[in-house]
Formats: C-alpha cells, structure tokens, sequence
C-alpha cells in the first residue's frame, strides 16, 4: 500500500520538534481548536498550535517536578495536569496566553554591562570578575544576578509560580497579572496517571502509594 508523500514529513516535523523540549510523558488533544498539549519531564506543559499552521507554541509552568500526565476536557476547555509534586493543576484553555519571549545571547549583562564568566577580553578590559549568567522569563534578556534576582509568577506567560525577572520587569508587573490562571488542588500523594469521566465528572487518580483517588469535579468543569 502507498502512503501520500507529505504525511511521513508532518510527522517527522512534529517529532523533531517535540523531542526538543524533553523528555515527554503525556500527551491530550484538543479536537475544536486543534491544540497538542505536551507534559514533560523538565517540569513544563507545551501547548502546540497545530491547527493555526503558524508553529505557535505556549508554555505552562505550573509543577515542582516531572508531569506524569494530563487529561482534557473539551466542553470545558479545561486541561487537567498532574505531577511528582503531589500536585493537580486545572488550566483554563479560554485565557489568551502570551508565548514565551526567546532567550537572548550575550556575552554581558543587558542590564549592567557587566561581563559573564566565559567573556575574558571584557573581564580583563574592565578589570572586573565574571559572573554567571541568568535569564528574565518574562522579557527573556541576559542578565545578572544582581539584575535579574527579582522573583514573581507571571500567569499569562504560563508561569504560576514565581520565577527570575530583571527589576524593570518586576517593577512592570501589576497585582492583576499575578493572578492564577490554573486551579491547584494538593493530591498529598505523588500521582502517576489519571482518567477523566466527562459523563459524571469524575477525575480518578492514582498515585505511586497504590491509593486510587475519586474526585468530583462537576463544579470545576462548569466554572
């Protein structure tokens, strides 16, 4: 049997680009909006728009370790992840989110001027010792510590935890912008897979202690 000549390819495509992020674990789909949501072992959820052809892709931080797995519900728009963490996040799939900036490359601070450590002829020209290298998540410079030690969660970004910004970025973001965009219920047991009943609204989970979770999230669904 012959197969057409551009579906080998897509795949292909999809493959490579999924593998750049990590390790993948789990992975739900989106069926009206045509949206791929990866969970990873590098603690992130990828969203990829694969039906807008634009190779748009978002991320969503909202777990201390590995993402064991994710469940979809697609009346609600609402993606289900779990984790190692003993945490279950609910994320509105309604929000607008913004994608991630790209990280800068330089051999200074964007801020400061001040070399990084590899950077020996602006070390030695400035008399100065290198420091390390950090990134803001929210405007994606390189920057020092000194001016990127600023810690906030930025929720339309994905991140529902607190993570670096550089201090004009910290200073940007308002009270509004800090808030959630995910629920977070604690499983107290590290969860390693879920199944989701759309028809009773049950979530069941099961955890590496052999504990098996019912949960009723009728409520959350029709929020």
């Amino acid at each position: 049997m012959k197969y057409h000549s551009k579906a080998p390819v897509k795949i292909s495509l999809l493959t490579k680009q999924l593998a750049s992020v990590g390790s993948v674990r789990a992975l739900a789909w989106d069926p009206d909006k045509r949206l791929l949501f990866s969970g990873s072992f590098d603690e992130s959820i990828i969203i990829w728009d694969i039906g807008g052809n634009q190779g748009t892709a978002f991320e969503l931080h909202g777990h201390l370790s590995k993402v064991q797995d994710l469940c979809y519900a697609p009346h609600a728009k609402k993606l289900i992840s779990c984790s190692e963490d003993g945490i279950v996040r609910i994320w509105d799939m309604n929000v607008k989110r913004q994608e991630t900036p790209e990280w800068s490359q330089s051999d200074v601070c964007e801020r400061c001027g001040g070399p990084f450590f590899w950077n020996f002829k602006a070390m030695w020209n400035q008399r100065a010792v290198g420091v390390r290298q950090h990134h803001c998540r929210k405007c994606g410079r390189a920057v020092c510590n000194d001016c990127g030690g600023k810690e906030s969660s930025y929720p339309i970004l994905g991140y529902e935890n607190s993570v670096r910004m550089c201090v004009e970025c910290h200073e940007s973001v308002t009270d509004d912008e800090r808030l959630p965009l995910a629920d977070l219920h604690d499983a107290k047991h590290t969860t390693r897979s879920m199944h989701l009943d759309l028809t009773k609204g049950r979530l069941l989970t099961c955890g590496g202690d052999r504990i098996v979770k019912i949960w009723d999230i009728k409520a959350i669904l029709l929020s």
